[in-house]
């Protein structure tokens, strides 16, 4: 009997994470063209309507960037926690959390100047994220409860707090009866850069250079990363396990409270239930390919930014704009499979007898392939 086992190699190729994330596309670009084909549509015709809609033109690039922005917050909200080892799935929620803290500071506060205004809810949805991420980060550090289960449920638990606001105190007394909250103040939209891109982009982009420079070289991103990839290690060193979960569930929360504060003041008008977008899922695909590393977030929320934007478009050709989600899901199978296979090589083990024998090297029980 034969059976494969994974071994690592002893040389790694260089920039491992850009190669996969290149491979990745281009698996989802193959696949894209198999489902194409099969569903009666030209791939030629559908991948050029894509690109034309998210890079050609200063709209079109503006529109990538709107869509990018809260990917990039939200998977840099996915990677502060995975830094430790920690798996934030909640950024759904905090990120409606922030957004409706930031929304009911708007409501009393709507007669600050702009900046002041801004800024304030700016605070505030950080606060938003990080209060509904306390739980479940007080659970992790203090009693060992999953992260990823706390997080989740907390996500459904901040979008009916809308949807009760949008049907009671909150809602707007001139919707004529449809269940809405009342516009934010025209003071606290975000600065425009182009088209429909606003200052919220060079916010999520100084923020992933902050996270970047503070993990990379400062002592407290060298604790973080050491206690997420060896927690004995790091309690022989004297750091305390427990603030650095707590310490990096709150950041993780707050990123992602910034993020609907950035889409309140950004793209929408008004604090409502669908405002994540599913931003907060996908960011947790953005931080996975990006392996944790802000530098990958960034890129690959373009990319998926991309996509989105290019999936809408092609909905005037007759395609179902799920194809984008499809193309989302394959780059991110295409570049995991990818970087497996950067990292380790497949060795064919012969069993004859038992397994430790098998294993063991002996003549005639092992056949080593590529």
């Amino acid at each position: 009997m034969i059976r494969p086992v994974l071994a690592r190699r002893e040389q790694v190729i260089p920039a491992t994470q850009a190669v996969a994330f290149l491979v990745g596309i281009a698996v989802a670009l193959l696949l894209g063209v198999v489902l194409l084909l099969a569903s009666g549509h030209s791939p030629v015709e559908v991948y050029e309507r894509m690109f034309d809609s998210a890079f050609v033109g200063t709209d079109s690039l503006a529109r990538t960037l709107e869509r990018a922005t809260p990917l990039a917050l939200t998977g840099l909200a996915v990677a502060v926690a995975g830094s430790m080892g920690l798996w934030n799935i909640g950024a759904e929620g905090q990120m409606m959390a922030g957004a409706t803290i930031a929304a009911g500071v708007a409501m009393v506060a709507d007669g600050l100047s702009g900046p002041l205004l801004i800024a304030v809810m700016v605070v505030c949805g950080v606060a938003g994220g990080m209060v509904l991420m306390l739980g479940p980060a007080l659970a992790r550090s203090h009693l060992g409860v999953s992260e990823i289960i706390t997080t989740l449920m907390l996500v459904y638990v901040a979008i009916r707090v809308v949807e009760w606001l949008e049907t009671g105190p909150w809602k707007d007394p001139e919707s004529f009866g449809f269940a809405v909250i009342e516009p934010v103040p025209e003071q606290a939209s975000l600065p425009g850069l182009f088209g429909r891109a606003n200052i919220g982009t060079l916010i999520a982009l100084g923020l992933l250079i902050v996270f970047w420079l503070a993990v990379s070289r400062t002592a407290w991103g060298y604790e973080l990363r050491l206690a997420g990839s060896s927690p004995n290690t790091a309690r022989y060193a004297g750091i305390s396990l427990r603030r650095k979960i707590l310490a990096a569930l709150l950041l993780s929360g707050g990123t992602a409270g910034l993020a609907g504060a950035v889409q309140l003041m950004g793209s929408a008008t008004r604090l409502e239930s669908g405002l994540s977008n599913g931003y907060g899922f996908a960011g947790i695909i953005v931080a996975a390919l990006a392996l944790m590393r802000p530098s990958g977030v960034a890129a690959a929320a373009f990319v998926f930014g991309a996509v989105q934007v290019g999936g809408q478009s092609i909905q005037t050709l007759g395609v179902s704009a799920a194809i984008s989600d499809i193309l989302q899901a394959m780059i991110l199978f295409g570049a995991l499979v990818a970087a497996v296979f950067f990292n380790y090589r497949v060795r064919w083990i012969g069993l004859s007898g038992d397994s430790a024998t098998a294993e063991s090297g002996e003549p005639g029980t092992a056949v080593e392939g590529a």
